[in-house]
C-alpha cells in the first residue's frame, strides 16, 4: 500500500516540480499581421520646431442618422529659423485634431527671406475676405502686429516688423494671407519683367524696394 501512495504522490508532484524547474520566457509583446512595428521615441521631433494654438472650434456635420461632432484646430507652426508653416484639421477630440494639423503644417512650411531680422521690403496680400500689410521696422523696434499675424512672424523668426490687419478678423484667412505675404519676397539677386503697355522693360528687386520708400 505504501508503494501504491509513494507513486500516486510521485505522479501528482511530478507536473508541478518539471514547472517549477523550467526557465521563464520573457514576455514579448510581437505585432499583431499588417500592424507596423512599435519604435521607441518616434513621436518625438527630431527639430527645433515650436507650435501654436491660433484657432480650436467645435463644428457639427448633420447627417441622415443625426449630426456627427468634430473639433477643428488651426495650428502655426515655426523654427525660429526662417521656417513656418499652418496646418487645418479635424478629429474625434481636441488632441486628434491638433496632431493632424500639426502633420499637415509640417508638410507645408515656407521659406521666409529675413535681412538683418526684418523683411526685405513692404508687401500688401488680400486672401479672401482678409488683407495683411506687413512693413520691415528698424532694428530694436520689435514686432508691432496683432492676432494671428504677430504669432506667425515671431515663430518665422522675424525679430522686427510692422504690420496691419486691413480686412476681416476671420483668424484662419489671416493666417493665410500672412504665410502668402511672407512667401512673395523679391530675392536682391533675381530680376522680374515687369509689362508697361506693349514695352517689357527688366526691374531689379533694389528698384522695387526704393519705389515703396518713396510711396
Amino acid at each position: 500500500m505504501n508503494t501504491v501512495d509513494n507513486k500516486k504522490e510521485n505522479s501528482v508532484a511530478s507536473p508541478v516540480a518539471s514547472q517549477a524547474k523550467a526557465p521563464a520566457r520573457p514576455m514579448m509583446h510581437r505585432p499583431k499581421p499588417g500592424m507596423r512595428p512599435m519604435r521607441r521615441g518616434s513621436d518625438k521631433p527630431s527639430d527645433d520646431i515650436e507650435q501654436r494654438i491660433v484657432d480650436l472650434a467645435r463644428v457639427t456635420r448633420v447627417m441622415a442618422g443625426g449630426k456627427r461632432m468634430k473639433f477643428r484646430a488651426c495650428m502655426i507652426i515655426g523654427d525660429r529659423k526662417g521656417r513656418v508653416g499652418m496646418g487645418l484639421a479635424k478629429g474625434i477630440d481636441v488632441s486628434a485634431a491638433i496632431a493632424k494639423a500639426v502633420t499637415q503644417a509640417r508638410k507645408h512650411l515656407t521659406k521666409v527671406t529675413i535681412v538683418d531680422g526684418t523683411i526685405p521690403h513692404a508687401v500688401t496680400v488680400k486672401e479672401k475676405s482678409a488683407r495683411i500689410m506687413i512693413r520691415p521696422a528698424k532694428k530694436g523696434s520689435g514686432i508691432k502686429a496683432g492676432g494671428v499675424v504677430r504669432i506667425i512672424l515671431d515663430l518665422a523668426g522675424i525679430k522686427d516688423a510692422t504690420a496691419k490687419i486691413l480686412g476681416a478678423g476671420n483668424k484662419i484667412n489671416n493666417s493665410r494671407a500672412t504665410l502668402k505675404a511672407l512667401s512673395s519676397f523679391v530675392p536682391k539677386s533675381r530680376s522680374i519683367k515687369v509689362k508697361t503697355g506693349e514695352v517689357k522693360k527688366i526691374v531689379s528687386a533694389d528698384e522695387i524696394i526704393v519705389a515703396n520708400k518713396e510711396k
